[in-house]
């Protein structure tokens, strides 16, 4: 009887075969190229249709970069390969933030930012006392003022500008998330980390892939205030996911609940992973790191003016503050509040109930690993951004984030490899619930 092959290894796989994500391997199909050009033809449509100078000089030039990707894809052998992905994220970054910089164009949040660093320094709060108009209004937490700090000190300088630090934290904290799930992502106890496989990227080509993706690559360079929220609260999953002693996964997630709201569903959720790998007192110890980051962050701008506080963070988002929000995307919830009789309420309500029905299923099936924690926040951020009276699509970057990174691995998967992270932008959600329960299951 013949001896069973051996499984094979990276060095045993032609090298144009080991590149290509396992999906592409059986079906013969190359993702990258149609990939590259729908983000192209994404960014063109964009151009032509917004209102917006900065998004209009962001879709221009990444149409550039992703159709000189697409080019590049078809004539390489190699799928999702370095040089396409650094012209995709040449094309939707650098390029668009070079220009922006130059000609001083911004989202409207980075002036916030900016002009909230300089009310900090001045009057010990980071909100302005008396708003009026809609630009007046700060809706963040105290701790995204310190991205303003260096244009507050520095004035008009390149480096001072706010869209480089609020940059230079997501990627940088995503790169530490990267490292440190390797320990955690799969399983409670995860075995030594095994040679990277075919079915996984290089963590830098990784990175250039999530900067290059759209929905990332936009806001890096107009301005989004909400990724080094995403960034963190990455981190931080990743650093509950290594069983440690809690304070570091507790610092992240404090820096992260200090900045924006939307990163305070990742409290019980984190806290809820700690508890079941690492144990009560791993977990209290999280929480109350987490607690005091926030405090301190916190407290004393809330302290300085408290009226002004509940004004702008509170009431402003809330729509409760005699100014509307300008987060008016045609999603469920600002649909329901604003053509529907009574539909704020509902919407409301079924806001409430969404995060009502995620608390039970994380109670009753709390997440071991990293990933299902990921899946968990992911799917409860969606229905929140979908259901928020006040919402914009660009929040649904969020769980867009969450569900992807966790499934591009540093390295190989015990048991199999994982697809790229550009392929796993577009699995169905029914899929990357099906992977969280067969992951937990194998917990």
């Amino acid at each position: 009887m013949s001896q069973p092959s051996p499984t094979p290894t990276l060095a045993s796989i032609p090298a144009d075969t080991a590149a290509r994500p396992s999906g592409a391997r059986f079906s013969g199909m190359r993702w990258d190229g149609p990939y590259w050009l729908g983000c192209a033809v994404f960014a063109l449509v964009l151009a032509a249709v917004t209102t917006l100078s900065a998004h209009r000089v962001w879709g221009l030039c990444a149409a550039a970069g992703y159709a000189t990707a697409a080019v590049l894809a078809g004539r390489s052998s190699v799928a999702w390969g370095r040089g396409a992905a650094l012209a995709a994220a040449a094309g939707s970054v650098v390029v668009p933030l070079a220009v922006l910089m130059v000609l001083g164009t911004a989202q409207p949040e980075v002036g916030v930012v900016e002009h909230s660093a300089r009310l900090l320094l001045n009057t010990g709060s980071p909100y302005a006392p008396h708003p009026v108009d809609v630009g007046d209004f700060n809706p963040y937490l105290p701790g995204m003022a310190v991205f303003g700090l260096p244009h507050a000190l520095l004035g008009d300088t390149p480096l001072a500008d706010a869209r480089l630090w609020f940059a230079a934290v997501f990627l940088g904290s995503m790169a530490l998330a990267a490292r440190y799930a390797g320990d955690g992502r799969h399983a409670p106890a995860s075995p030594p980390a095994a040679p990277r496989t075919a079915g996984s990227l290089p963590p830098a080509r990784a990175a250039l892939l999530l900067a290059g993706f759209p929905a990332v690559a936009l806001p890096v360079a107009v301005g989004g205030v909400d990724l080094p929220v995403i960034g963190l609260m990455c981190l931080a999953l990743a650093l509950a996911g290594r069983r440690g002693s809690g304070t570091a996964a507790g610092a992240a997630l404090g820096a992260a609940a200090a900045l924006k709201w939307t990163a305070w569903p990742l409290l019980p959720v984190a806290l809820v992973l700690l508890l079941v790998t690492a144990g009560r007192r791993t977990a209290l110890r999280a929480a109350a790191t987490a607690l005091l980051v926030a405090a301190v962050a916190v407290v004393p701008s809330a302290l300085a003016d408290p009226h002004a506080f509940v004004e702008h963070v509170v009431l402003f988002p809330l729509g409760a503050a005699g100014t509307g929000s300008p987060a008016t995307s045609p999603l469920p919830g600002y649909l329901l509040a604003t053509y529907v009789p009574g539909g704020h309420v509902l919407a409301v309500a079924a806001l409430a109930v969404s995060a009502l029905a995620v608390g039970a299923w994380l109670l009753v099936r709390p997440p071991r690993t990293v990933l299902a924690a990921a899946d968990r926040l992911a799917l409860g951020l969606g229905l929140a951004m979908c259901l928020m009276p006040a919402t914009r699509f660009g929040y649904l970057v969020y769980p867009l984030v969450l569900v992807t990174w966790f499934r591009q691995s540093r390295t190989a998967a015990p048991t199999a490899a994982r697809p790229a992270l550009t392929a796993a932008v577009a699995l169905p959600a029914r899929r990357a619930h099906t992977t969280d329960a067969e992951t937990e299951r194998a917990a």
